[in-house]
């Protein structure tokens, strides 16, 4: 029986796409849905298949010299399909759907028929397709000064956050030539793991996107009001779970002084959560810290184990300033969930792999 790493990244690579109606070759099959309503369909989107692609490359280094070669397949694959989702104007910015032509709401038959819901390209995309390729010294810089034309203040301010944060040069969640203004914290720390990876110069916005991450921490909105603080992620543990991959990778002084109020907060939330997989995220963001709890047999799980777990939605009304709007967006009547089981698969081997790693020598 191979170890339990292995075995995921063998159910990871059996679970993507050889190329069908729906699903192109390389992409992993994700899904929309909205239980309230009864509404679900197959997406094809790049964001699963790129996240998941950056997660095993970071983890590669930590599997067997088999399971790399098949991370290593698994990561080509994912990349071929990059261009189908790069800007429709050529630019290197990324789309979270089809760009050429668009095909936002793909597989459905409403929502796909209003330009009302065709998205501009995003830094959440844009930032793991960047990681998972291998750019140029030039495209690095053309994207620097690419979120800036888009940050808060270049040309809109953003209206749907706290008073404090409404003149904060943060980067926003979108591109776009008249796209609002959006203040993700969990976006914020993909993109700026992507600069601080690449030893990009920080500037004026990167300081004020640390700013962002570091006050929604130490004020406790992302525990009290998660959805105000990520649209995206509007979940306490999804936020922990990329504030810590950033603030362990990099350590970057900004987010030094709630490094250890982080760590508190995962362990208190840790020991009341109940849902296996949110128990995942929390026990994987303390490992990155060095901290260690009771093992989770991530070997035991099934695909049961993932259901009405999600990683990432989109809130339908998010998109308009009314406050009487934004007061509705985050009911979850208006939230579409994206779900991915290959992506549930690779948080498993993610855990084993920091799981192994943290062991004493010799005792794996």
């Amino acid at each position: 029986m191979n170890p339990p790493l292995d075995a995921f990244i063998d159910r990871i690579r059996a679970l993507q796409s050889t190329g069908n109606a729906l699903f192109p070759k390389g992409i992993f099959p994700a899904q929309r849905s909205n239980s309230m309503l009864g509404y679900r369909r197959p997406d094809t989107t790049m964001f699963f298949s790129a996240i998941s692609a950056f997660t095993l490359q970071c983890i590669r280094a930590f599997c067997s010299a088999e399971s790399q070669a098949k991370i290593d397949e698994i990561h080509n694959a994912v990349t071929a399909n990059y261009p189908d989702f790069q800007n429709k104007d050529g630019l290197k910015t990324y789309n979270f759907w089809k760009t050429k032509p668009s095909r936002h709401f793909p597989n459905g038959k409403w929502f796909r028929r209003f330009e009302h819901f065709r998205i501009p390209d995003d830094i959440d995309d844009t930032a793991f397709a960047y990681l998972t390729t291998r750019p140029s010294q030039e495209e690095l810089f053309w994207l620097k000064d690419k979120l800036t034309l888009h940050a808060n203040g270049a040309k809109l301010w953003i209206r749907n956050t706290y008073p404090e944060y409404k003149r904060l040069p943060a980067y926003s969640t979108w591109f776009g030539k008249n796209m609002y203004v959006e203040f993700d914290v969990s976006v914020l720390t993909n993109m700026l793991y992507c600069i601080l990876h690449y030893k990009l110069p920080l500037n004026v916005h990167d300081e004020a996107s640390l700013e962002y991450i570091r006050s929604v921490i130490e004020t406790r909105r992302y525990i009290t009001a998660p959805f105000r603080c990520a649209h995206q992620y509007p979940r306490t543990p999804l936020i922990i779970y990329h504030v810590s991959r950033l603030v362990a990778a990099f350590d970057p002084p900004a987010l030094q002084p709630i490094r250890k109020q982080l760590i508190l907060d995962t362990e208190n939330l840790l020991k009341n959560t109940r849902n296996r997989m949110d128990r995942v995220l929390l026990s994987t963001s303390l490992m990155r810290f060095g901290v260690r709890k009771e093992r989770i047999p991530v070997e035991t799980f099934t695909e049961r184990d993932f259901k009405g777990f999600y990683f990432f939605i989109a809130g339908l009304l998010t998109a308009y300033e009314h406050p009487l709007l934004y007061k509705l967006s985050v009911n979850p009547l208006v939230h579409m969930h994206w779900t991915c089981e290959a992506h549930c698969w690779t948080l498993l081997a993610e855990y084993e792999a920091l799981w192994n790693q943290q062991q004493p020598r010799g005792a794996l």
